[in-house]
């Protein structure tokens, strides 16, 4: 196949779903090739464990009936793991593959370091007049044909003939220099150890990177935090950005999550906490604004406060949260002028203390942009009515819980887990295990509103199996960590 390797291995699996924590190989199929020639063809079923969705087996054609009597995946890994060892692995979207692959190794208490190309760059490397590089794109394209697409051998075989193809079409020495480039490792900045990448896991964290006198450059998140970090020093940055932080950083630090969510808040949290240079989105530099909503016989109706002002235990008077005074007066100005509201009356306007129906008209009344309300002409019920149904949209979610609740996350492979605990969209800490969730819980104290937490929480929220009410009398110590 390419002789510039001495061992690759093409492969395809079929799976249960795309989850590799969550879901399980069904079939695995490859093709070993040694200085460019095939020496080995395997491929066996592989009983999951867990039942195949009615939906996957439509798409590869692989039923609960035809895995039953097959081997599990401990009874196959030793025969797996020597076709592999030592090889390139190649594989159509190989990240998904190989994080199958990483995941089933890591139930059984081995970890795969496996170096690997992905075709589907390797394709858009070669002919990058091609928008799609899909299977099923290359196989249109090219006019290939297979009988057992969705089947792991099947799809080993399509994609075999496509890089032999590819051969012939551009010629060896072209195919050979882009998958040279595609698999030159990561460049290290000077003084960082290559060894560090090995103790890094591929598992959900955050990682801080630091340069010199010890001060924080970057803070970020992955679910795969191996290789995320690799990443930055893969040479292949998409921005002057990224180049300067992996030509800057001396060191490199790790905090491992149970899941995504957790690695969301450490992250938000982290970057306002130790404010690294190149983290400017998430620092803490701007103060938050809302409109706040008065009674019907408030001048004006409507006043801009700041985040010290919002009560997380009461939203039902907020509407809308801005980066800063400026853009919420913008908005409250928009919504006076689509509506016909009287500008002067809910605070656009000056500063006036002059209510509703004082004879004295607003300037956008001259103009007939206003019902009138500011000079009697409009009742001010109707008009406070007018307000609040223009402010719908910018309604701010009320808390949908009685009290305090834990959003628990689980990794399976590595057996962490953790509890996250929220009360009126604020973050009020992560616990490990049932004692610190006590003493958590025991401890009160005023709540911080946080807007990322609050944007994070209204994605999360919907994973409601994951959601644990910790106001019940009868809650247990202990919520199975």
């Amino acid at each position: 196949m390419f002789s510039n390797l001495p061992h690759l291995v093409v492969l395809d699996l079929e799976t249960t779903g795309d989850s590799p924590l969550h879901d399980r190989i069904t079939e695995v199929a490859l093709v070993r090739f040694e200085n460019g020639i095939e020496m080995e063809r395997w491929e066996t079923l592989v009983n999951p464990g867990v039942s195949i969705p009615p939906f996957i087996s439509r798409l590869t054609g692989i039923t609960n009936e035809m895995v039953k009597d097959a081997p599990a995946f401990d009874e196959i890994a030793h025969k797996l793991y020597g076709y592999i060892e030592g090889a390139v692995l190649a594989a159509h979207n190989v990240r998904f593959d190989h994080g199958f692959l990483k995941s089933e190794f890591r139930r059984l208490g081995a970890v795969l370091r496996q170096k690997v190309m992905c075709t589907v760059k390797l394709s858009r490397r070669l002919y990058p007049e091609h928008r799609s590089h899909g299977l099923d794109a290359i196989m249109q394209r090219h006019s290939l044909v297979t009988c057992d697409r969705h089947r792991a051998m099947g799809d080993v075989n399509l994609l075999v003939t496509y890089l032999a193809l590819a051969k012939r079409e551009l010629g060896e020495k072209r195919v050979l220099d882009e998958v040279a480039a595609l698999l030159k490792g990561p460049s290290l900045p000077t003084g960082l150890d290559a060894a560090f990448l090995d103790e890094i896991p591929d598992s959900a964290g955050v990682y801080l990177f630091y340069g010199e006198n010890n001060l924080p450059l970057y803070i970020g998140k992955s679910v795969t935090l191996r290789s995320r970090v690799m990443s930055h020093f893969s040479g292949d940055h998409s921005s002057s950005k990224a180049m300067r932080i992996g030509q800057q950083v001396n060191r490199v630090e790790w905090i491992e999550t149970a899941g995504e969510l957790g690695a969301l808040l450490l992250e938000s949290s982290l970057i306002k906490e130790r404010q690294p240079i190149h983290n400017r989105r998430l620092r803490l530099t701007r103060t938050l604004f809302s409109l706040s909503l008065g009674g019907p016989d408030q001048v004006p109706l409507i006043s801009i406060v700041t985040e010290d002002d919002i009560d997380p235990a009461r939203f039902d008077h907020l509407f809308g949260f801005f980066r800063s005074k400026k853009a919420a007066m913008d908005t409250l100005r928009k919504i006076a002028g689509d509506n016909r509201l009287c500008p002067r009356v809910i605070g656009v306007e000056g500063a006036s203390t002059q209510g509703a129906g004082t004879g004295n008209p607003c300037f956008a009344y001259q103009i007939k942009r206003c019902d009138g309300v500011c000079v009697g002409k409009e009742l001010s019920e109707l008009h406070y009515l007018r307000l609040k149904q223009a402010l719908i949209p910018l309604r701010l979610k009320p808390w949908p819980y009685p009290g305090r609740i834990g959003f628990r996350e689980f990794n399976e492979v590595s057996g962490r887990s953790q509890l996250h605990v929220f009360d009126k969209w604020c973050h009020l800490g992560t616990v490990q295990n049932g004692e610190e969730l006590e003493d958590l819980l025991q401890t009160r104290s005023a709540l911080s509103f946080d807007l990322d937490v609050y944007n994070l929480l209204q994605k999360s929220l919907m994973k409601s199996s994951a959601i644990i009410s910790l106001e019940s009398p009868s809650r247990p110590v202990y919520y199975s960590f």
